[in-house]
């Protein structure tokens, strides 16, 4: 996607400076930073403390480390300790593991004199991978928001409610929510998207916002508890979410707060589809409840920050200082309360026959 005259990648290789780089997420929508990771500690600290956030980033990111770390020590203690670690950063998103995975079975067979060149093209070729994932996705995505088009009076906008940011910020490039969106806005079919704030963090509010007001696509920031009013009123015409990890029976982990989404979904007839790439389904997992929900900070709940009308980017504590919090990042939405699943494969229903009938090489 492009941030003004440019076209960015989330994370990239840069050759000349031999590391790679990153949009540090952090500091937006009020800074755009680029910032560099070179060592292991570099990419564990992105990964655990957000500097990039998304599960497809997040196994792009491990990806990148693993190669990087090679690079430095293309031991096999050294190989099996920085899969280790990498690993231990964030517990909920399934790809990172998948990633790590597949980074270490390709590398443990090498000799460690060919690792790094090895890794080094495999961490490319998974984010090439993944921009081709999310375009496939919104090109299934595009056909439901055309059929919701058709059906209203000429002119009038598609109403999509979010949660969260899956926009291409948490991918390596389209995103998955986001990239059903950005093919309709290309496409010339109106479009209007209500933005969850998205607490503790306010992903909604800080990246994607930022995502659509980039783009040009009509959207109004909403606090997370107004989804269900909007609903109510016959104001969103479909529910489209990202997600962590998929079970393969199509239960689904997201950011805190999709599982009050869907609810309020069905409850008012609203379609709710889950965008995700396969990389994110767990092929060992059925129940949701099995899936291990990360407990992050209770610093993310007690504080925000933000930009004072000085200019300055700051945190302030929004409770008394004596109060603790809580702050489980993730909830799970059965796959009954979910219309449909989004793949780069097609649109499924949310259960293990319908993933198993796009992904026909998983029915074991």
């Amino acid at each position: 996607m492009r941030v003004g005259d440019t076209h960015y990648r989330s994370i990239w290789f840069d050759e000349d400076a031999r590391e790679v780089r990153i949009i540090d997420q952090r500091w937006l929508p009020h800074e755009f930073r680029v910032v560099a990771l070179r060592a292991r500690d570099d990419f564990t600290t992105a990964i655990r403390d957000m500097w990039v956030r998304g599960a497809p980033l997040i196994g792009a990111t491990a990806a990148w480390g693993m190669a990087m770390d090679m690079r430095a020590d293309a031991s096999d203690a050294n190989l099996e300790r920085a899969a280790r670690e990498l690993l231990a950063t964030r517990p909920t998103a399934v790809n990172l593991r998948w990633a790590i995975e597949r980074m270490v079975n390709l590398l443990r067979p090498l000799p460690p004199a060919r690792r790094w060149t090895a890794a080094k093209a495999e961490a490319q070729v998974i984010c090439d991978e993944d921009v081709a994932i999310n375009e496939a996705i919104g090109e299934n995505g595009l056909q439901l928001i055309e059929a919701v088009a058709a059906n209203k009076p000429a002119g009038e906008p598609v109403n999509i409610l979010t949660h969260c940011n899956a926009g291409w910020l948490a991918t390596v490039d389209w995103g998955t929510a986001t990239a059903p969106i950005y093919k309709a806005h290309e496409k010339g079919i109106p479009v209007h998207v209500w933005v969850d704030e998205t607490r503790p963090r306010n992903q909604g509010a800080h990246l994607t916002a930022w995502e659509m007001a980039a783009h040009g696509i009509p959207h109004h920031l909403v606090v997370d508890n107004a989804g269900g009013h909007l609903m109510q009123r016959g104001e969103v015409d479909m529910v489209i979410v990202g997600t962590d990890r998929t079970t393969a029976c199509g239960d689904v982990a997201n950011k805190i707060g999709t599982y009050l989404k869907a609810l309020a979904a069905h409850d008012n007839d609203v379609p709710f589809y889950v965008a995700l790439p396969s990389p994110t389904i767990d092929w060992t997992l059925c129940d949701g409840r099995d899936i291990p929900i990360e407990e992050r900070g209770e610093d993310e709940v007690r504080e925000v920050w933000g930009r004072m009308k000085d200019g300055a980017i700051t945190r302030v504590t929004i409770c008394p200082d004596e109060t603790p919090a809580a702050n489980p990042a993730f909830d799970v939405t059965p796959a009954k309360y979910v219309t449909g699943l989004i793949t780069e494969r097609g649109v499924c229903a949310a259960s293990g026959e319908g993933l198993r009938e796009l992904f026909p090489e998983r029915a074991e």
